[in-house]
């Protein structure tokens, strides 16, 4: 069919209508979970969401690369709707940071007015913590290398750029998954726990989301859907990609070093210091 127009109208598809039961199977899944200690059907719901995915992604990489739907004017508007979306994603973690700024700056009676609460044992971010900021601040110059490559249609360092950028993100959650395994507190302990593990649990689904767009794009590199001037799929994932990096950076310094370790050390230094006086 000819069009008159450089505009893509979006055919019908089942993709968004099964979307929205799919997620609806999950909530359910999720009540269940936690009301009867089954998470059958929350399984079942994220199986089918995968599948969804997969094929709804499918389709928007074929009316995109072989179709030939997505022109300038249809790349621009994509280009508009992953911007907004990572400004909501902005705005979802500023809820997590205003949560922990304000129990760090004025913490309640409950918990001892003491941050950390006492009992908690924190992290060293000398450790873990720093090795995956290097690892995650390496990764955001290796995306970057490989979009350089790709403009300059060098093929071969696009393709070592990616992959390791791949890499670097799955190790990344590796080295995430041992220190939550090591954690001497949990998700219930206190406000602490809480701040912790929903701030940095999140971010780590954005990893592993981050990892699998950017293995996706890994895999279109090498089937070559991309070309100088048409790549705008592995843009976005660059983006958001670098997005990831920068939540980190901001959870390091506040979560992992601010708001725990240096503030421990500043009591343990205060007491020492009234010890002195006496």
């Amino acid at each position: 069919m000819h069009k008159n127009h450089p505009f893509h109208l979006v055919d019908v598809r089942p993709w968004p209508i099964l979307g929205s039961f799919r997620a609806l199977i999950i909530i359910s899944g999720i009540i269940k979970w936690f009301h009867l200690s089954s998470s059958n059907l929350l399984f079942l719901g994220f199986l089918s969401i995968i599948l969804i995915i997969y094929q709804w992604w499918r389709d928007i990489t074929r009316e995109g690369t072989f179709q030939g739907h997505h022109t300038l004017n249809v790349t621009l508007g994509l280009k508009w709707g992953i911007i907004l979306f990572i400004t909501s994603e902005v705005f979802f973690f500023i809820s997590f940071f205003w949560g922990f700024f304000h129990n760090r700056l004025s913490p309640a009676i409950e918990i001892g007015i003491l941050w950390p609460p006492k009992g908690i044992i924190t992290f060293n971010p000398s450790q873990i913590p720093l090795l995956n900021t290097l690892i995650l601040i390496t990764s955001g110059l290796t995306v970057t290398w490989a979009h350089h490559s790709l403009i300059e249609n060098n093929y071969k360092q696009a393709l070592q750029g990616l992959l390791l950028t791949v890499i670097l993100g799955i190790y990344f959650s590796i080295l995430q998954g041992y220190e939550y395994f090591e954690s001497s507190f949990t998700i219930s302990d206190s406000a602490y726990g809480s701040s912790f593990f929903i701030a940095t649990g999140f971010h780590g689904i954005h990893v592993i989301i981050g990892t699998t767009f950017l293995a996706i794009c890994l895999y279109r590199h090498w089937k070559i859907h991309f070309s100088q001037i048409h790549h705008f799929g592995f843009e976005a994932a660059a983006w958001y990609w670098h997005f990831v990096d920068v939540v980190w950076l901001f959870l390091y310094i506040s979560i992992y070093w601010w708001g725990s370790y240096l503030h421990s050390i500043i009591i343990i230094f205060n007491f020492q210091l009234k010890d002195l006086l006496k």
